[in-house]
């Protein structure tokens, strides 16, 4: 049933490209353990056999940041919703690259860093790739990108984005610093 991957060799590139979204668990070393749901297109890339990355936007709270400057711990899952059951986990020690960092302008070719609401990007490196069968995962069919994160972020001015993140986004619920001091 499930197996360990010494890469991210083509047909597992090919699987992650074909997801239409994925989730992210991260946790502190004390504290709340956070999984993430993840969309919209082009906004997750394979960099190279061990290494991926994501566009990380603007929502409701900023765990994943914080629990990765904490620890770095994460990982990645992606389900088959289609006809063929598979569940792949990419497990890894991640870091944030935010606009300032000397890292992001080779980075942000990767992404449409122009998303409204686009406040880093999450790089991962990959140090364990194991499938799962998913059979219990049910069929599902995508009916569409909901366009509300961007609309909503496309109608704040960067001054009014940056006091959202200074309110919202600074500080985990567990009182880690997220997006503060970034």
């Amino acid at each position: 049933m499930g197996r360990i991957y010494e890469r991210l060799d083509e047909r597992l590139r090919a699987f992650i490209a074909e997801q239409p979204m994925y989730f992210v668990a991260t946790a502190p070393a004390n504290g709340h353990v956070n999984v993430s749901p993840k969309g919209y297109a082009d906004t997750f890339a394979v960099l190279d056999d061990h290494t991926v990355g994501y566009l990380d936007l603007t929502g409701s709270g900023a765990e994943t940041i914080a629990h990765l400057r904490e620890n770095g711990r994460i990982t990645i899952m992606f389900c088959s919703f289609g006809r063929t059951p598979k569940v792949l986990r990419l497990y890894g020690t991640g870091r944030v690259v935010t606009p300032g960092s000397p890292d992001w302008p080779e980075l942000a070719r990767r992404f449409p860093v122009d998303t409204p609401g686009s406040r880093a990007i999450i790089v991962v490196a990959v140090d364990r790739i194991a499938d799962s069968c998913g059979y219990a995962v049910p069929y599902m069919e995508l009916a569409g990108e909901r366009g509300m994160l961007k609309e909503w972020a496309g109608r704040k001015s960067p001054e009014q984005m940056r006091a959202y993140h200074a309110e919202r986004n600074a500080t985990s619920i567990d009182g880690l610093p997220a997006l503060d001091g970034l």
